[in-house]
């Protein structure tokens, strides 16, 4: 993983549709669609509500929606998820929340359409 190219820190709060090139962090909270050949970092705090389109993402904060990654999703301590994933690859370590489906491999990705999130009550 490279340097971080943008940060949306802490306090930040966004709403829409992001693309970019490069690392991208959030650490403040973002609502809407995300699209990117690159990588997402969720930082620790950070709250996001938003289908994700991305080459890799990696998860430390919360996350609502569902996630189609051409490469990997990975899901770190403390990080929560609630939604779907289809990747050819997941990671998540010890401590990390998932509540949703996954489907894996190259296939599935080739072919995905994410299947809708499921309804839970926030934490």
């Amino acid at each position: 993983m490279g340097d971080v190219n943008t940060l949306v820190g802490r306090g930040s709060h966004f709403e829409g549709k992001m693309t970019f090139e490069g690392v991208v962090r959030i650490d403040g909270s973002y609502a809407g669609e995300i699209v990117s050949d690159d990588t997402l970092i969720i930082g620790e705090g950070a709250e996001v509500r938003a289908e994700l389109d991305v080459a890799t993402v990696v998860i430390y904060g919360i996350v609502y929606g569902n996630i189609r990654a051409s490469n990997c999703v990975e899901l770190h301590a403390p990080g929560h998820l609630i939604g779907n994933i289809v990747a050819p690859q997941l990671v998540v370590e010890r401590g990390a929340i998932f509540d949703g489906q996954c489907r894996m491999g190259v296939e599935a990705w080739e072919a995905a359409e994410v299947p809708p999130e499921p309804e839970h009550d926030e934490p």
